[in-house]
This record gives structure tokens, sequence and C-alpha cells, in this order.
């Protein structure tokens, strides 16, 4: 699927639903624990560089997809687990941090010129801030939602 264009931003379609893994990541961690969540993330990293090698994608796009899904899974899953907040706030805080450290991590080595050369260098920046914008977007909504709809009684979980 092409990626939009929102002003000079570019933002591949994917964009959307990686920001909603981040959350859909800490409600798995409040059923499951850390330890069975980070069991979820390699399977599920394994999936998805599978999924996106049989789809047609370059060994170079796979790599960049394994690496980002390890560090930004991982750091959202420590900051999430860290944190003595509300739910909706560590969903927030952990996701927002996760979601900038998937749009840095897999556009520079995904697909700037260091990677696939998808992108030009005059395009890299761009990517990557259209791309936190919308994961943070998508953080602050889901944490409204959380809050008001999910656990409007509850406290830190």
């Amino acid at each position: 699927m092409a990626p939009f264009f929102i002003g000079p931003f570019i933002i591949p379609a994917g964009t959307f639903i990686i920001g909603a893994t981040f959350i859909f990541r800490d409600f798995v961690q409040n059923f499951v624990g850390r330890r069975n969540t980070y069991l979820l993330i390699l399977l599920a990293m394994v999936l998805s560089a599978l999924t996106s090698y049989l789809l047609g994608d370059t060994l170079w796009i796979v790599f960049a997809s394994i690496i980002t899904f390890a560090v930004s899974e991982t750091t959202d899953t420590e900051i999430y687990s860290r944190l003595k907040l509300p739910f909706h706030m560590r969903v927030a805080y952990s996701g927002i941090v996760g979601g900038i450290l998937d749009s840095i991590i897999f556009v520079v080595v995904g697909l700037s010129p260091l990677g696939a050369n998808i992108l030009p260098w005059n395009a890299v920046f761009l990517a990557i801030v259209g791309q936190i914008i919308v994961k943070t977007l998508v953080q602050i909504f889901a944490a409204i939602i959380v809050k008001k709809v999910f656990f409007k009684h509850a406290k830190a979980v």
C-alpha cells in the first residue's frame, strides 16, 4: 500500500497499526505477565519477519523489521513494567517512547540509503517525523479511551 502524505510528512499505512500494537501489548502484559509477554513478542517478531519475507520484502527490510520490533517492543515492555502510574498513563508513556524508537530505527535501518535505499536522505527526516506524529497521537487517543471506557474506576493495574 502506498504511503500517505500529510503536508510534507510521509506516513506508511502500517504506521497506524504499529501504533496500536503497543497498546495491545500492554493489555496482553496485564493478563499474561511480563515473561509470557516476551515469549509472545518473540513469536510475533518471527511471524512478522516471515510474513514480510513471504510478501516479497527484501531481506534488508525483513532484517530492519526484526531489529525494530525487538528494540521498540522491549523498550515499551520495560517502561510499561517499571512505571508506577495508572494503566492509561503507562500505555501512553511506554507507547510513545516505543513508537519514537520504532519510527527512527525502521526508517534509518530499513528505508534510508543505509538500508534498502527506498527513501533518499532528504525524505528520511520527514518519514521519521510523520510516523512519530501519528504513533504519538494513536497512543494519546488510546490512553484517553482506556481511561474513560475501560478503567474508569480502576487504579494502577
